[in-house]
């Protein structure tokens, strides 16, 4: 907080007030290195907030989070936003980026190849249904875009010596391999 504009006055009422909303009132007295991955990673965010900024910054938030401890940070942020701070996020999960983001942009080796909200980008690029088989000739996933589940029925019943065909919905990372041809490790 001394690094802050913040006025001293205001420094503990800021602090408090920022902890108790990251759920880690009980925690104010702790040392850092005694904190598990994902009480740092909301200290981290409570620290960023102090100045009460309009634009929040996130690279990579919940990289190495276990499921409850991202699920929180995950309503963090929507919170956030929901009060009218704008968030830029940076991820590798499209679920997340799926769930969080009003518009998602998709990049490959630095380039921006889309800025689209989630649904328009599934709309134009995943489209409603992927058939997807295990692998290719060459030992590859291989994918296999449809606009609807009748037309993935349709694609199924036409290719009746392939073997393991499985039709679910698509989602982001279905776009980025669209898009960039690679797959996400």
């Amino acid at each position: 907080a001394a690094c802050t504009t913040l006025p001293v006055v205001d420094r503990d009422a800021k602090i408090n007030e920022w902890l108790g909303y990251v759920q880690l009132s009980d925690r104010r007295d702790a040392k850092v290195r005694t904190l598990s991955g994902g009480m740092k990673r909301r200290l981290q965010i409570a620290r960023a907030l102090l100045h009460e900024p309009q634009v929040l910054f996130l690279d990579e938030p919940t990289v190495g989070l276990d499921p409850q401890a991202r699920r929180l940070l995950w309503d963090i942020i929507r919170d956030l936003n929901q009060q009218g701070m704008t968030i830029l996020l940076t991820t590798h999960y499209m679920e997340e980026a799926e769930s969080l983001c009003q518009r998602v942009g998709i990049m490959n080796q630095g380039e921006l190849l889309r800025v689209a909200p989630p649904k328009a980008l599934l709309e134009e690029f995943g489209e409603a249904m992927v058939v997807r088989y295990p692998v290719d000739r060459e030992g590859k996933p291989d994918y296999h875009f449809c606009r609807d589940m009748a037309a993935a029925n349709h694609y199924v019943d036409s290719q009746p010596d392939r073997t393991g065909l499985m039709v679910r919905p698509s989602n982001l990372e279905d776009v980025f391999v669209s898009l960039t041809g690679a797959i996400l490790d």
